[in-house]
């Protein structure tokens, strides 16, 4: 199969892209925050993995059938990922939120003890990327729009 015409391919490429963009105006209406840096970040409404792979599998259904191997595989392949993306990435976020939560602790039990903000940049930790995951309802609606975009290209295809 030609790269340019693997419908599958451009369909979870372009949920892709259309769920990280679409993540900047949910975030605007929701929060009033304008955040173009949504675009390239994990984490957030609607889960960009969720419609990536939901787009991949919808892409195979149509163009394989939904009795071939590989629509199973991608099916497989697709409930794994959005498991992953609502649950062991974001508990990884919240252990974040955790340990950043101790560090400014200790930080600030520091400052008394030892001058911390004499200390170099270098010196002081990073906070990890709380932001990894998604929740159950992120997952859902990446998986959606995945699956809305692929039917709306199919009709170009």
């Amino acid at each position: 199969m030609d790269l340019f015409a693997n419908f599958p391919l451009w369909a979870a490429l372009s949920a892709i892209v259309f769920a990280q963009v679409i993540k900047i105006p949910i975030r605007l209406i929701a929060t009033r925050e304008f955040k173009p840096g949504l675009a390239f970040s994990t984490g957030g409404m609607p889960s960009s993995h969720s419609a990536a792979v939901a787009a991949l599998t919808t892409g195979v259904g149509i163009v394989e059938g939904t009795d071939s191997v590989m629509f199973a595989v991608s099916a497989v392949f697709s409930v794994i990922i959005m498991f992953d993306a609502s649950g062991v990435r974001r508990q990884a976020g919240e252990q974040a939120i955790m340990i950043n939560q101790l560090v400014k602790d200790f930080q600030y039990f520091m400052e008394g003890a030892r001058e911390w903000n004499r200390k170099e940049e270098y010196q002081k930790r990073k906070e990890l990327k709380e932001l990894l995951g998604h929740q159950p309802i992120e997952v859902f609606f990446g998986g959606l729009s995945g699956i809305a975009i692929t039917f709306f290209l199919f009709q170009f295809y």
